[in-house]
């Protein structure tokens, strides 16, 4: 399984994944189960290969005098992890099943997955939607994370990617920084989704009314305004929380999730969207990684949501399907 193969690498600090062929889905040993032409290259905090590892030397050699991308296909993907790990598998699930719906094969890709970018990520997060701590994230702050960032998309780059996807909503918050210069595609989440919305062609849930699109996420995503920015470009009203809404029901949800009250989060989020769908919104964009599993399955309010990550998969495999048939 994709994410037993991959978690075999999570007890180290960082992990490089390139993947060349479709996955293999027997119940093998996990690692045995990686195909042939999959790698996965362990590396230190400062991105080093350790030396120690002895039976992965000769495999680091040959890539380390290698001047050429390490994959070539003209619709090989990079995929820029961001605030955890558990979201990069998500979307890397995602992938393999919507490809399988479409009949066709995943395209090949690099994944790139810093867990310092995780900590920083997560932290700059949780403070700002915080009942303990609000304190605003510092310039250095920003700075860093945006270099960080900026860092992982050149080597993604220079691995070979033809479109790069960053499967992570804060992270979106400095997307014209982190892909300034870029010399290949990129993906904006919000823009999938509002391309996804508009050509829907949803009607008003009031005549007379424009389209409603409600967005629910941290309060940090919000600030950033990529979402209200994407969709009013498309011509939605955006429709978010009030501020008694963050303060009572979606803040106190996320504090709920840290301190592992999973009833606790499901009853408060369930008391966000309710809000959000009483003004009318046709649909509610669930744009928070936090939040995303908080609901069962089944929960009637999720027929009223959508989840980014899912507009994110659809397009990636639409870019490298068009890719793969342009040769380009």
């Amino acid at each position: 399984m994709l994410d037993r193969s991959l978690q075999m690498s999570l007890n180290c600090p960082s992990y490089l994944l390139v993947r060349q062929r479709t996955l293999c889905y027997k119940r093998l040993n996990p690692v045995r189960a990686m195909p042939p032409s999959s790698v996965i290259l362990h590396t230190d905090e400062s991105g080093k290969f350790p030396e120690s590892r002895k039976t992965c030397t000769s495999l680091i050699a040959s890539l380390s005098s290698y001047d050429g991308p390490l994959l070539s296909a003209p619709n090989t993907v990079g995929i820029l992890g961001g605030l955890s790990v558990d979201s990069t598998l998500n979307f890397l699930r995602k992938l393999v099943h919507l490809s399988k719906e479409n009949e066709a094969k995943c395209m090949p890709f690099v994944v790139c997955s810093d867990p310092v970018l995780n900590r920083e990520l997560s932290s700059l997060e949780r403070s700002s939607s915080s009942l303990c701590s609000r304190n605003e994230p510092s310039q250095s702050d920003h700075t860093r994370i945006v270099k960080n960032l900026r860092s992982k998309r050149v080597f993604l780059e220079k691995s070979g990617a033809h479109c790069i996807v960053m499967p992570c909503h804060i992270s979106h918050s400095w997307h014209d920084e982190v892909f300034k210069g870029c010399s290949v595609h990129s993906l904006h989440m919000a823009e999938c989704v509002a391309r996804e919305l508009k050509e829907a062609g949803l009607k008003p849930l009031e005549a007379g009314s424009p389209l409603r699109i409600g967005v629910l996420a941290t309060d940090a995503t919000l600030k950033a305004g990529f979402y209200q920015e994407k969709l009013q470009i498309e011509g939605f009203e955006v429709v978010m929380p009030d501020k008694a809404t963050m303060e009572h029901a979606v803040i106190p949800a996320i504090d709920a999730l840290n301190r592992k009250d999973m009833e606790g989060a499901r009853n408060l989020l369930r008391i966000a969207l309710q809000v959000l769908l009483v003004r009318a919104v046709n649909t509610v964009i669930i744009a928070s990684d936090d939040m995303r599993d908080v609901l069962p399955r089944n929960d009637p309010l999720l027929k009223k949501c959508i989840d980014p990550m899912d507009a994110l998969a659809r397009s990636t495999i639409k870019w490298a399907q068009q890719a793969a048939e342009e040769g380009t």
